[in-house]
């Protein structure tokens, strides 16, 4: 593994979305409280697995996608495209909750926005939307 700073457009991109990712996912390991009222929620202190639910799943994958692409330098562009898939899919979550749950806020607009964002920092590179 080794890490290198991204010297091209191209490769800046998805790095900025591997350091967004990562600080997510720190933000949602360390602060899963304040992360939950940050997004308008509240754990319910008689039950621990919602926490762990923020710490492992919310917390775990972001995090874990960040850090394998800032550090897999020579497969990049899968780990491109399997971040930004799952920024991608997050989106797409939100986008059918929005939809579906008369979740039109502007919260959650918002973090649609920055879902998306996430996806395209990675996948436009990925598929060479971006020249160097």
């Amino acid at each position: 593994m080794s890490f290198e700073l991204p010297t091209t457009l191209p490769d800046l991109l998805p790095f900025i979305a591997a350091c967004v990712s990562v600080l997510y996912g720190l933000f949602a390991l360390f602060a899963p409280r304040l992360f939950l009222r940050a997004h308008g929620l509240m754990a319910v202190e008689t039950r621990r697995t919602g926490l762990a639910e923020i710490r492992g799943t919310i917390a775990g994958f972001p995090l874990g996608l960040g850090v394998a692409l800032l550090t897999l330098g020579s497969y990049q562009t899968l780990i491109q495209l399997a971040i930004g898939a799952a920024w991608l899919f997050v989106a797409f979550g939100r986008l059918v909750s929005i939809l579906s749950d008369k979740g039109a806020t502007l919260l959650n607009w918002a973090l649609f926005l920055f879902n998306l964002a996430l996806a395209a920092l990675c996948l436009a590179p990925a598929f060479g939307l971006v020249a160097a």
